[in-house]
């Protein structure tokens, strides 16, 4: 399926525009004889690179021609098509051949935290798809999705959110797990284990739940042709963050994520005296209580500690919490307000910034 063409040299040049390329002369070097062309790529991977965290429009999320503004209008024509994934959605096309997956349901915690962890991740400088709150009119959907019906056939879905992929050539289709963050070599021009124990402490604090092998991708960003092997600037991204900003469980349900009272009663760290963070592995999961670095822990606080308090009330107004009950499946427990989730992520910011690791 055709899509709307951005480069992958502009998305690389934007993603590193407020710093020096992490990908140092020894990655210029690359394709070591002999070597396996995906271990190569993830021995030189990065998965952080630098940018200006106070000035990042997390409301707007990064300029790229075929965003959507928050809570844009969207009409499409349904395209019958089996998505994978538990969570409402449907395939939809945006004029000849933009074809947009659109997720929607109030109840629905995906509609929320994906938009809330794509942007933190793109604000702090970790490679992320981009996820947009919208309201969409379907044409022709079927009736079995639950729609506000309207004359002439058409449907609506609200709360709704699209996704636009990073662009970038995919470097296979297996994905990759987090144990293979151990392969990454920084003296082969890969991430330093700063980095990557970042992030997986910031998956930690985000209680992020499905971490099997195909919620991750690894990623080319430089301008090499679709086919090629070779790869000057790989990077490992996190793929699907929908079941964050809330409880890790063993069958990533949904009503345990965007859960604020499951969130704000799980702490970061999985006791007081050691620095294991606190995320239990899912049946599908590759991530399993990590244990994180003082230099991993150090990094991860000094990002967060850039977000201003106006950068947290956009990333949670942009989610639209307000529209998700402060524990989904009991009607008293309430709505929660944009504040009370600020105030979560804060204590959150405050546990990982207050503990020292040997």
């Amino acid at each position: 399926m055709i899509r709307v063409a951005i480069s992958t040299v502009m998305i690389a040049t934007t993603f590193l525009a407020c710093g020096s390329s992490p990908w140092g002369s020894s990655a210029e070097a690359q394709d070591r004889k002999g070597a396996d062309p995906r271990e190569d790529a993830i021995a030189r991977a990065q998965v952080w690179s630098p940018t200006k965290i106070a000035a990042a429009d997390i409301k707007r999320g990064p300029a790229r021609p075929d965003s959507f503004a928050f809570r844009a209008t969207i009409e499409c024509d349904y395209l019958p098509k089996q998505l994978s994934g538990a969570s409402p959605k449907f395939a939809c096309l945006l004029g000849e051949e933009d074809e947009l997956k659109v997720k929607y349901g109030g109840t629905n915690a995906e509609v929320y935290a994906e938009v809330a962890a794509t942007r933190l991740l793109w604000a702090l400088g970790f490679a992320s798809d981009q996820v947009y709150p919208v309201r969409v009119i379907c044409r022709k959907c079927p009736s079995t999705l639950a729609g506000m019906a309207r004359e002439n056939d058409q449907w609506v879905f609200d709360p709704a959110v699209v996704e636009r992929k990073l662009p970038a050539r995919e470097l296979g289709e297996e994905g990759w797990s987090w144990r293979e963050l151990e392969a990454v070599r920084e003296e082969a021009g890969g991430a330093p284990r700063a980095h990557r124990d970042a992030l997986k402490l910031l998956a930690v604090m985000l209680q992020h739940t499905d971490t099997k092998p195909q919620q991750q991708r690894l990623i080319c960003l430089d301008d090499a042709p679709k086919d090629s092997e070779k790869c000057a600037k790989p990077m490992m991204m996190l793929n699907d963050v929908g079941l964050t900003f809330g409880r890790a469980n063993t069958f990533n349900g949904n009503d345990k994520a965007m859960n604020l009272a499951a969130w704000t009663a799980t702490p970061v760290w999985k006791d007081d005296a050691t620095c294991v963070g606190n995320l239990p592995k899912s049946f599908t999961g590759t991530l399993d209580n990590p244990v994180i670095s003082e230099a991993g822990r150090k990094f991860l606080a000094g990002l967060l500690n850039q977000l201003t308090d106006a950068q947290l009330t956009a990333l949670f107004d942009v989610a639209r919490v307000s529209l998700r009950l402060r524990d989904p499946g009991k009607a008293r427990s309430g709505f929660a307000s944009t504040q009370e989730w600020v105030d979560a992520f804060k204590q959150k910011r405050t546990e990982i910034t207050n503990r020292r690791c040997a």
